[in-house]
């Protein structure tokens, strides 16, 4: 973790530095202490140096990592960070961190165990990485005698199953989905339907099953399919769970018609292993739509390496709530004692992917309501009030469910939530990328039970995993104590404008954290000590594209996204081949911002607001902002006179001195207007953030902020503020500084003379219109104050070029109402727009008329699976639509369809598993006909005729 000095780890009177936080030195502190404890890390990303640390800090005597080949050999200048902080003979290699099948994966297991044993480490940690809640590698653990820093084998298996987490919840009465969680167990009933022939089928492939444990047939299927599990083989195939797959998604269609269907592996996360199957849209066509499935199903195992013979294979069937928001409930327990977090409210993502996460507390909750309600907002305090009903609900049910399954480590209650109601959806049993939200929230305040004052206080739930893991029941139930009203956290990944991966860049450049900066950054921030560089590092991409966790607190949430936003807006990374999300966070974090932060955005938002964005985009690539300066210059021109004045007429000296005017601020307005137009994110931002300064009526701006000062938020939100120690290209230019303090000093001292402090522009545009002067100027110096005035708006019309390109492209129709509730226009869910709006923000990379580009960096596929040939060889002839080539990217696979017609001549990727860059070449082909090459925009003359219709409205 890099942090500025205002981190509130540091800050925090609940901190101390030995991480033993009690107030008092007492032999029972004391006897908590985990120095003797050896730490073997196996997992990656922000976690790993967060673990680290986190240990060290702790006193851990011994700390390792492993290191995986995909870290460090495949890219030679990716060398994990953490390399930096660890002593050489505490760093292991291995080949992968898991493995692509079965065995491979109990190879990696087994090496693990060997590692541990060999190195003396009695601790695994697997943080939110591969095996962090995979059962299989816990009991692994467990069996060699080793301990495991998460839930037990037992606890994954009945909690993190989603199956069997979902049984345990319908025992539990918590409000689930409806579906189906035991898709095969339904498969082996359809063959032997009865407790007798499931006996029988045990006996045949010597199966050894406590049928006394089974009160009915499905609970027998059930034990009979995972002693086949454990013994490794296969009762039922692929091709019989996708007819009985088949049979159950008709008949949910038919019970429940419009609605559709998420497919979901019981062993996924992070949105892995899930698919989404469209409804029938005539309940006569349930049995053609659910033909489709099992393409999804395969796909689906092999995402999550469940393809293997003797693999469990079982996905449930949920009826998919379209209209959600997804929250989850932190919990740690010791398994005789479960306490709940907090909620986090995880709505914001993309390809079920988390983008931003945000703390819900029922504390901060009801203050929030109370404010809403002082201030005049019922609705919104009401609102407030479900939604900490809806919190009280989710975190008893949490408890009560952690304490149904013994949960004696670090787990997620993960939920969907609609309107006043919600869903258990899974349980995590791990820790979670997201859990500073909650850390940082509260902290957990151990009691010594025959002494009050003795207590220590954890602020990490890294740390309180590990505590348990070493001192499990002797730790009694904390206290949740409170440490900051809310946070928020930004996932910065390596990916495009649109949201897409982009592997393979090199960061050459990070700016040092801002105060109240939390930086989970895996170290790569970290200076070279003996020169005081920054080290440059290369984005990998072979597992996933997050590169750090920004993150900050606030005494609301308000001011924890106020946090947020001066991060986002001070923090530059510069490379080669670079692209983040960080121009998007600091857009969509405005976006709440100038709406409401306590906004109930779906889960559906975020490729809309995409889409949007693009839309903004679009129209201003059609705008000549060259032209429109030249068309401002002729209309103050003819204002003043033809232009054409020889020297000595009156008007002659205004033009020519109008026109100097402007060319002396060509750069101070073409500057920030230039790189707003440029980047569609940071212009989305601005636009947001100015919201409430100005007014549209009629198609035309109205300011309600003086120009002069939107001028000047335009640089402070590009950070372009005037510094010496920054190269020109990163600051506003000296002479136009000079430029914009003299206006801005202008009408400071002004409005302090007219007694205007405060008051909103129109209402001093007004006064300085009336040519009668006010009290305190003569008349020669009020002539002097409004041409000055006139001079220093001079050229600022430019400026409404962003609010109506704005309103054109639909901009201001994204609402946030006072209940809460946020309007989406339907136009944006059309897949169409919204897949040419992608191409808008990331044209799609240019090929030969040859030969296909991946269209994306990731891992190459030629096949859906191991056991399935590929998808396209040598003389094939594809059409429109067809699968080409897998690429997997953030852990899931993605089937890339072809966009045209032709047939493939060679293959120049042999090896599934290779990574590929975004535009690489992958197939020769003989199109049938030549592909287009794409769009390059609107022509010169377009834009010129756009430009000139556009001013035309502005300067009428």
């Amino acid at each position: 973790m890099t942090a500025s000095p205002t981190d509130p780890y540091s800050q925090n009177p609940l901190v101390h530095k030995d991480r033993r936080l009690g107030r008092s030195d007492s032999a029972w502190v004391r006897s908590f202490a985990c120095e003797d404890m050896s730490i073997l890390i196996v997992c990656r990303g922000p976690v790993r140096k967060e673990a680290m640390d986190t240990f060290g800090e702790m006193g851990v005597r011994r700390v390792g990592i492993l290191l995986s080949e995909k870290d460090s050999i495949v890219y030679t200048n990716a060398l994990a960070p953490e390399l930096r902080f660890v002593s050489p003979q505490n760093i292991h290699r291995v080949k992968d961190y898991t493995g692509a099948n079965r065995e491979e994966r109990e190879a990696v297991m087994a090496e693990i165990v060997d590692i541990c044993l060999r190195e003396g480490y009695g601790y695994v940690f697997a943080g939110y990485g591969f095996m962090a809640e995979d059962e299989t590698f816990v009991a692994t653990i467990e069996k060699a005698g080793l301990r495991f820093i998460g839930p037990r084998s037992a606890t994954v298996r009945s909690a993190g199953r989603k199956d069997e987490a979902k049984r345990t919840a319908l025992e539990q009465k918590v409000s689930v989905t409806p579906g189906v969680q035991n898709l095969t167990g339904r498969t082996l009933l359809a063959r032997a339907p009865s407790i007798e022939a499931l006996r029988a089928e045990a006996e045949r492939h010597e199966l050894s099953v406590n049928f006394g444990a089974a009160d009915s047939a499905a609970d027998c299927a059930e034990l009979v399919l995972d002693a086949s599990y454990s013994k490794g083989i296969d009762l039922i195939t692929v091709d019989e769970i996708s007819e009985q797959l088949v049979k159950e998604l008709i008949s949910l269609y038919r019970e429940h018609p419009g609605r559709r269907v998420r497919l979901k592996a019981i062993g996924g996360g992070g949105g892995k292993g899930q698919r989404i199957l469209q409804a029938p849209k005539d309940p006569s066509e349930a049995a053609e739509v659910a033909a489709q499935a099992p393409e999804k199903f395969r796909e689906i195992l092999s995402e999550v390496k469940a393809g293997g013979v003797g693999d469990n294979k079982n996905v449930l069937l949920e009826l998919n709530i379209e209209s959600t928001r997804h929250h989850e409930i932190q919990l740690i327990g010791n398994g005789t004692w479960c306490l709940s977090l907090g909620g986090r409210d995880c709505s914001l993502q993309m390809h079920e992917q988390k983008l931003l996460e945000v703390s819900i507390t029922q504390e901060a909750l009801r203050e929030a309501s109370d404010r809403a309600h002082a201030a005049g907002r019922p609705e919104e305090g009401r609102a407030l009030a479900t939604e900490f009903d809806v919190l009280s609900r989710m975190e008893a049910e949490a408890e009560r469910f952690g304490l149904a399954v013994g949960l004696d480590s670090a787990s997620t209650f993960e939920c969907i939530v609609d309107g006043a109601r919600h869903y258990f959806m899974e349980v995590n049993t791990r820790i979670q990328v997201e859990h500073r939200v909650s850390e940082l929230c509260y902290a957990l305040r151990f009691t010594n039970p025959q002494k009050p004052g003795d207590f220590f206080d954890v602020p990490s739930i890294v740390e309180a995993m590990a505590l348990i893991a070493r001192h499990k029941a002797r730790l009694p139930r904390p206290a949740r104590v409170r440490r900051s009203a809310a946070a928020v956290e930004a996932r910065l990944n390596a990916t495009d404008r649109s949201l897409n991966p982009h592997a393979g860049g090199i960061i050459e450049y990070w700016s040092d954290p801002v105060p109240g900066e939390i930086r989970d950054d895996q170290g790569i921030s970290a200076k070279n000590p003996d020169t005081g560089q920054f080290i440059r590092y290369r984005l990998a991409g072979a597992y996933d594209s997050n590169v750090a966790l920004l993150v900050t607190v606030g005494g609301d949430r308000d001011d924890s996204y106020r946090r947020l936003q001066e991060v986002l807006r001070c923090t530059k990374l510069e490379g080669v081949d670079l692209a983040t999300n960080l121009d998007f966070h600091f857009g969509l974090v405005n976006f709440f911002l100038g709406t409401n932060v306590h906004a109930k955005p779906t889960t559906r938002f975020v490729v809309p607001y995409l889409t949007q964005v693009g839309l903004l985009k679009e129209q201003l690539d059609q705008v000549d902002l060259e032209r429109a300066l030249v068309l401002v210059e002729e209309h103050h021109v003819r204002r003043l006179g033809t232009g054409d004045e020889q020297e000595g007429d009156p008007s002659h000296h205004a033009v020519q001195a109008t026109r100097a005017a402007l060319e002396l601020k060509k750069t101070l307005i073409q500057r920030p207007l230039a790189l707003l137009a440029a980047e569609p994110h940071i212009l989305s931002g601005w636009l947001s953030a100015m919201r409430g300064d100005y007014a549209l009526k009629e198609g035309r701006v109205e300011w309600l902020l003086n120009p002069v000062r939107a001028l000047r938020h335009g640089y402070h939100v590009l950070n372009m503020s005037y510094r010496e120690d920054l190269p020109a290209a990163n600051m506003i230019w000296d002479h136009d500084r000079r430029l914009l303090e003299t206006a801005c000093n202008f009408y400071d001292e002004l409005e302090r003379r007219l007694d205007l402090e405060g008051a909103p522009w129109p209402e001093v545009r007004v006064r300085l219109e009336t040519p009668e002067a006010p009290a305190g100027f003569d008349d020669a110096l009020w002539r002097a104050v409004r041409e000055a005035h006139l001079g220093h708006q001079l050229g600022l019309e430019m400026f409404d070029i962003l609010p109506l390109v704005a309103e054109r492209a639909g901009f201001y129709e994204m609402k946030v109402h006072e209940d809460l509730t946020v309007t989406v226009p339907e136009r944006l869910h059309d897949p169409e727009l919204q897949k040419r709006m992608q191409a808008v923000l990331v044209p799609p990379p240019k090929a030969d008329g040859n030969e296909i580009v991946a269209v994306t960096g990731g891992m190459f596929y030629a096949r859906e699976a191991p056991d399935r040939p590929p998808l396209v060889e040598v003389g094939t002839h594809f059409n429109v639509g067809d699968p080409l080539y897998v690429v997997e990217v953030m852990k899931m696979f993605n089937k890339v369809p072809a966009t045209f017609s032709g047939t493939i001549t060679d293959i120049l990727i042999e090896t599934d598993g290779t990574i590929v860059k975004k535009g690489q070449p992958l197939f020769l082909i003989d199109p049938d006909v030549a592909p287009d090459s794409g769009d390059d925009g609107p022509g010169e003359d377009d834009r010129r005729a756009y430009t000139e219709a556009l001013m035309a409205e502005i300067l009428a």
